[in-house]
């Protein structure tokens, strides 16, 4: 079941319905291709995106908000290294790999901001 909020193309949004895919995708190379070890390394990177980000929204503190957006960030940019090897080991189909990188940069794009902009929001101790 994808998530629609009544804001279209939030970062909460994207990355509830990228965990989704994700688990798609796992159950498919598990049952399928029989393959569990990079499966489950894209699986556990792919959904921990959402994870940060729902744990974000209850943050108590600014810096808070900004580690837990940060982490999603990381995650994010760890899933396209799964991806890529997935793809590069032949487990998935350049449609799947196109795919998943549209949907893993436009949430790394929509992470990036919140971070810079969080960021230069609290000054310039958070800066870099």
């Amino acid at each position: 079941m994808r998530v629609e909020s009544e804001k279209k193309g939030t970062v909460a949004e994207k990355s509830y319905n990228f965990a989704v895919n994700t688990v798609l995708l796992y159950k498919y190379l598990s049952e399928t291709k029989k393959e569990f070890v990079l499966s489950k390394q894209f699986l556990r990177s792919g959904t921990s995106i959402g994870a940060n980000v729902r744990e974000a929204k209850q943050a108590q503190s600014k810096p808070d908000f900004l580690n837990k957006m940060n982490i999603a960030l990381k995650e994010a940019n760890e899933t396209l290294y799964w991806i890529d090897l997935l793809f590069d080991s032949d487990y998935i189909n350049i449609e799947k790999k196109q795919n998943y990188h549209k949907e893993c940069n436009e949430l790394i794009s929509l992470l990036s901001a919140i971070v810079k902009t969080t960021k230069n929001n609290l000054g310039s101790k958070y800066a870099r």
